[in-house]
């Protein structure tokens, strides 16, 4: 590996944009972007690389060619159309480093494409919202060659990489088992709240909540995940599909989890809301776009 790596990031959603952002900023030059939105200047990815330090590429053969590090940061349901896309354009040896959350078994599907390309897949698994921590987010590494990209991949600073199996599936296994939590707390909240407030009691519920965990501020921490929800639903339901893919292969049916992804996909659709504070107002104008029912007698 060349001490100035040419690195082409697939996808520029904000884990794209994070990790250009701090690469660039680790002295890295030698980077580019590509994303199936850069052709609509309009969109956000577009918008987005108008302002970053990586060169956005004018399409996926002249973002991968060459490059010894191609990283994936798709969406989950794009994952394994990504790696075939590229693997016309990988070079022999190259790192394919798959970020996406999916299931281990389109991980596996993803792996056979770059491998038969000639390329050197590496399972990643995002254990961490990339904001806080950016490139140094905790993640977790599988497959044959995720040993030797350790290496790599500290000296670029992925402070958060750490080896996890020598297999193919078990990192993501650990993600999708994650999501499952974190994706179905948002869902709980959202239905939760949406409902106290429409009844006029939203205070007392997060009142009761205290005990659950102490010291935390529910109304804010509500806050914040109705908006993670409702600004990347679309994402986070392609995300949960594959969670209940994943369950499903487990043997286990995928109740929750197809539940929390049509929860999710219904919040993609309010995603005018998701910057609004406190949460009162947040609540108050997804619930206007949500019709009243009909008011039952009483008995």
């Amino acid at each position: 590996m060349s001490q100035d790596p040419t690195i082409c990031l697939l996808g520029f959603g904000e884990v794209g944009q994070t990790l250009a952002a701090d690469l660039a900023g680790r002295g890295m030059a030698n980077l580019r972007s590509w994303d199936i939105l850069f052709p609509d200047p309009s969109s956000g990815p577009s918008v987005a690389a108008a302002s970053s330090p990586a060169v956005s590429a004018n399409d996926i053969r002249a973002g991968v060619s060459g490059a010894s590090i191609v990283v994936s940061a798709v969406t989950a349901g794009q994952c394994v159309a990504a790696a075939r896309a590229a693997s016309a354009h990988l070079s022999a040896g190259a790192y394919f480093v798959d970020l996406n959350s999916v299931s281990p078994a389109t991980k596996v599907a993803a792996a056979r494409i770059v491998a038969e390309a000639g390329a050197r897949y590496v399972e990643a698994a995002v254990m961490a919202p990339i904001g806080p921590k950016r490139i140094a987010t905790p993640m977790l590494l599988g497959g044959p060659h995720a040993e030797d990209f350790v290496v790599v991949a500290r000296e670029l600073g992925f402070a958060g990489m750490t080896l996890y199996a020598t297999e193919i599936g078990r990192a993501s296994a650990a993600k999708m088992c994650r999501s499952i939590i974190i994706k179905g707390l948002e869902a709980l909240v959202a239905e939760s709240m949406l409902t106290a407030r429409r009844y006029g009691v939203e205070g007392t519920v997060l009142e009761s909540l205290r005990d659950l965990l102490p010291g935390a501020d529910w109304s804010e921490l509500s806050r914040y995940m109705l908006s993670r929800s409702l600004q990347h639903g679309k994402r986070r339901a392609e995300e949960m599909r594959e969670v209940a893919a994943t369950v499903g292969e487990a043997g286990i049916d995928p109740l929750m989890s197809s539940a929390i992804a049509a929860r999710q996909d219904w919040a993609a659709r309010h995603v005018a809301a998701a910057r609004l504070q406190p949460l009162t107002e947040l609540l108050d104008t997804v619930l206007a776009s949500v019709p009243q029912p009909a008011k039952s007698r009483s008995c």
